[in-house]
């Protein structure tokens, strides 16, 4: 009785996960792609991006004053929507990933420089920011998975 029920579900949990093993990679860089290129777009447009201020701050002391908020914040837009291209066209991918954890070195800083920004009891409780900056493992560790694929898809061609 449970036999036909059994095959049934390896059979299409076997054409689930042969599509996914087709598709996935492909879908996270075209997401990770999303999210960079909305989130640089934003920056385009002061007061848009609610980690406008701490990103101008971050930058502003890693670069000891050189670089001005009211600079950074269209450079820090730049790199972001140059991110979000390549990923999602497959453009300069190698390139693409070295700014993308180029970028998330300093996105992490914040923690560190301004941790009663990021933090409401430190370090286990985070701000709305704190929380921002937090969840950016996840795209690291996206970066990673795509960055897997770099030698892959150059040796198809």
């Amino acid at each position: 009785m449970f036999k036909p029920f059994a095959q049934k579900f390896n059979s299409v949990d076997k054409a689930i996960t042969q599509w996914m093993s087709e598709y996935g990679i492909r879908i996270l860089r075209i997401s990770l792609g999303i999210v960079f290129l909305w989130f640089g777009f934003l920056k385009f447009f002061p007061g848009s991006s609610p980690a406008e201020q701490l990103a101008t701050n971050t930058i502003s002391i890693l670069t000891f004053g050189l670089i001005k908020p009211s600079v950074s914040i269209y450079l820090l837009a730049i790199m972001e929507t140059l991110i979000g291209l390549g990923l999602i066209f497959r453009v300069f991918l190698r390139a693409t990933l070295f700014i993308l954890f180029f970028q998330m070195l300093g996105t992490i800083t914040p923690l560190f420089l301004f941790p009663a920004d990021t933090f409401t009891t430190i370090p286990f409780s985070p701000t709305l920011e704190g929380q921002y900056i937090i969840k950016n493992i996840v795209l690291i560790s996206a970066g990673i998975v795509i960055g897997s694929t770099v030698r892959r898809q150059s040796e198809k061609k």
